[in-house]
Formats: C-alpha cells, sequence, structure tokens
C-alpha cells in the first residue's frame, strides 16, 4: 500500500479490477471535490492491465490517494469489503471504476448529515448511463419513510423499493458512517439487497434530492453475479429463500424489541409474496407476448 495514513471526514472507496480504461476519469472526479477534507482508497483486485501503474501514478501526485493491491484475486464482494476495511474517514462512500461524482458532492452530503445529527446514510440522485450512452434520472423517490425514527417503517420501505426499483437511490453507492461501512457481510448472492436492509434499520435517513453522481447501470444474469462472487452456482436457484433467510437473522441480531422483530419479520414474509407474485406476472407476460396478446403489467394493468 503507498500514500501517507491521514483521518479526514470523508474517505471514497473505489474497489477496481482492470478498470484502465475507465478509471482515470472516476479519480479525477473524486480528487475535484470542492470540499477538501477527503481521501480516496483504491483496492486493486490484484488487476492484470494497467491499473496498477495509473493508481501508483495518482498516489505519488496526490496525497489524499490511498492505493492498496491484492495479491491475488479475492472476488467481487472481499474487494469491497477491503477498500472500506482501508479508509479513515468518519463517513464512507464506494464509487465504481466507470462511475462519477459532482464536484459538491461531499459538501451537500456533508451539509445533509449536519442537519441531523441521528442520521446514518445519506443517499442522492444518481444519473444511470446504459451502453448506448443514453442518461436516465429519476426523480421520483420520496424519502420520507427512510428518515423516520421506526426502524421496521424504514426497514418496509427497503423491501420495497427491493421490490419496484432498488437503483432508485442504490443503497450501496451512498454516503454513511464508517461503522456502518465496515459490518460483516456474507459473500451470497443478493448480499447488496441484505446490505440494504441492514442499513435501514441502522438509523434514519437523509437524501439530497439532486444528480450528484453518474453510474453505468449494468444488467448481470444471477449466474454471471455468482461467478464474479465466487458462489456456488445452485444457489442462484434458491437466492431469495436465502436472502429472506439471512434478512431474518440479522433482524434478530439488530437491537430490536420482540414487537419490533414481530413486524419486521412480517415485513420479510410480504417481500417474499410480492417477489413470487411479481415473478409470476412476468411469466404471464412472457406466455402472452410469444401468443400475440396484450401484456399484464406487473402492477396488473394492461
Amino acid at each position: 500500500m503507498t500514500g501517507p495514513r491521514r483521518s479526514p471526514l470523508v474517505s471514497i472507496a473505489l474497489p477496481v479490477y482492470n478498470g484502465a480504461d475507465t478509471m482515470t476519469a472516476v479519480v479525477e472526479s473524486v480528487l475535484a471535490q470542492t470540499h477538501p477534507d477527503i481521501e480516496l482508497v483504491i483496492s486493486d483486485n490484484a488487476s492484470t492491465d494497467g491499473t496498477q501503474e495509473i493508481c501508483r501514478q495518482f498516489a505519488r501526485e496526490d496525497r489524499r490517494v490511498v492505493y492498496l493491491r491484492q495479491a491475488t484475486n479475492v472476488g467481487l464482494l472481499n474487494n469491497f469489503v477491503s477498500a472500506a476495511d482501508h479508509t479513515s474517514g468518519r463517513y464512507v462512500r464506494w464509487i465504481g471504476d466507470d462511475d462519477s461524482l459532482e464536484p459538491d458532492y461531499v459538501a451537500r452530503v456533508l451539509e445533509a448529515f449536519a442537519e441531523d445529527q441521528r442520521r446514518v446514510v445519506v443517499t442522492t440522485q444518481i444519473v444511470y448511463r446504459d451502453d448506448a450512452g443514453v442518461e436516465t434520472l429519476d426523480t421520483g423517490y420520496d424519502p420520507s419513510a427512510l428518515s423516520s425514527t421506526d426502524p421496521v417503517e424504514r426497514f418496509a420501505e427497503m423491501l420495497r423499493l427491493l421490490t419496484t426499483d432498488f437503483a432508485m437511490l442504490d443503497p450501496l453507492y451512498s454516503t454513511m458512517r464508517r461503522d456502518l461501512a465496515t459490518i460483516p457481510r456474507r459473500n451470497m448472492l443478493r448480499e447488496d439487497q441484505i446490505f440494504a436492509a441492514r442499513l435501514s434499520l441502522a438509523g434514519p435517513w437523509g437524501h439530497v434530492a439532486a444528480p450528484l453522481a453518474g453510474r453505468r447501470r449494468e444488467e448481470g444474469t444471477a449466474a454471471g453475479i455468482a461467478g464474479l462472487l465466487g458462489v456456488p452456482a445452485w444457489h442462484r436457484h434458491v437466492r431469495v429463500l436465502l436472502q429472506c433467510r439471512e434478512m431474518s437473522h440479522w433482524v434478530g441480531r439488530s437491537g430490536l424489541d420482540a414487537e419490533q422483530q414481530r413486524r419486521a419479520r412480517a415485513e420479510i414474509a410480504r417481500f417474499y409474496a410480492r417477489g413470487k407474485r411479481i415473478k409470476a406476472l412476468r411469466g404471464v407476460a412472457k406466455l402472452e407476448r410469444l401468443a400475440g396478446r396484450p401484456v399484464l403489467s406487473p402492477s396488473g394493468a394492461r
């Protein structure tokens, strides 16, 4: 690892594997922040392209850059965890190797944390870009439920988002307290959704209704993601059951009282039922398309 250790207010964690073609712009968007009290921690997952040379050059030129290189490929999740574990800021925000931040991202997020000391996570609007370069921005997110002081209300809202549009706020790419960014995580399919549900139990969230970040939208298959994570292929066939079991486990360890745990587990049951209904309706819609009939949407409207 190169670069001096310091105690910044905000750490940006960049896990990367073979990102030489895209990561320069990502790093530059982080280092261009108007708020000076930041660090960028890069965790290189044993890249085989020119990533190492690019990272070392940035670390030599800017003392805010800390570079860590894995000796061997440790897998997708483990590299994310490693990047966060090597941060030293009070707050942490992951960034992908093809993403970007607006110059005032950190400053605006810190203002949201300062508005309410109870906040543990702050999200922003995110501009998504597909492979064709087409950009989309969803401004319909209502932050009120996740700002509630009731942990089960926050949990229920997160589970609702997981079955509607998880990318609307993309919690993995929010800014959060460092103690939450470094909690133990199990390497499994849908772990990002489990992590988001655990964050919702931790405390009230804040939101900045401005497009302060950009991400490339990727649609990976369950089989492909299982390969990146290094989990058994059969997990993809029971991934929702495994997800619900894991969420129930963390509900039991979240500090909720007995009544709150009952309510939270009831929300997990509703989440499972919603997922099954949506899957069934999508199957019907596929059959109707093949038959040339009107398509039934997941909401039930034609």
